[in-house]
């Protein structure tokens, strides 16, 4: 007899205990995570377009392009949340298995090697799909150039300030306000960081595939990817660092 079973005599067969909610299937994860980054990058590359084309004032654009930001991405965690988590991130993903990596339902090498493929695809095609919808060329290569050391330090502040507030809900159990409060985050970070908060590789490879407002130049990926995982480290670091009290109050 289980433990269960001992804790409730009155059970029987014909009364069966409540299961734990089956597993969602890895399929309907990772579409999940193709779709929802697909989703964003339209919404961010789609929003430029459109600024640049109702406004030729620079501050106007990037206040145009942010806003809809938050709003598509608020809605995108809500949506896909529960399904996926709604990483549409890399470093998220991977935040997550290192932070899960001694929890059997944790994220594993299978998920990895699912979902940041999965995000990548999804940028790409969002940022081709954005193009199709204003009639760009499918695919140009950006030639916004972004190589600047004062925009990688940017990208370094956006991501880590990123992974330390979802990392943060966690540990404080607010992930329900996960939402709002990442979304908002993401619309500060446009902000006040210097590279305007790309603070996601899947999502600037995909803005790479597109010669418009949002676009990143290829030459440099390399840079602005390297930041984002040392920014994905830092904020880990920073998890520990501000919510140590909350392990040793559970230990207690």
């Amino acid at each position: 007899m289980s433990a269960i079973d001992e804790a409730r005599p009155d059970a029987t067969e014909a009364e069966p205990l409540a299961a734990e909610p089956p597993a969602i299937p890895l399929l309907n994860r990772v579409a999940a995570e193709l779709v929802g980054t697909a989703a964003l990058v339209a919404v961010v590359v789609g929003s430029g377009i459109q600024a640049t084309e109702l406004s030729r004032d620079v501050g106007l654009q990037l206040l145009a392009n942010s806003l809809a930001t938050v709003f598509g991405l608020g809605i995108l965690i809500l949506l896909l949340g529960p399904v996926s988590g709604a990483h549409f991130n890399p470093v998220v993903t991977l935040a997550e298995w290192w932070t899960g990596r001694k929890d059997p339902k944790g994220l594993g090498p299978r998920e990895i090697a699912a979902y940041i493929p999965a995000q990548i695809v999804g940028a790409i095609g969002g940022a081709i799909l954005a193009d199709a919808m204003f009639g760009k060329p499918l695919v140009e290569w950006s030639t916004h150039d972004r190589t600047a050391g004062h925009l990688l330090l940017g990208e370094v502040v956006a991501t880590s300030g990123l992974v330390l507030l979802i990392f943060g809900l966690a540990k404080t159990d607010h992930l329900r306000f996960a939402p709002v409060a990442v979304a908002s985050y993401i619309g500060a970070a446009y902000w006040f960081t210097s590279s305007t908060s790309f603070a996601n590789p899947a999502v600037s490879i995909g803005r790479a595939f597109t010669d418009t407002f949002a676009g990143i130049a290829p030459s440099s990926l390399p840079g602005f990817i390297g930041m984002q995982l040392i920014g994905g480290v830092v904020g880990l670091a920073l998890v520990a660092l501000v919510f140590t009290h909350r392990r040793k109050a559970t230990a207690k």
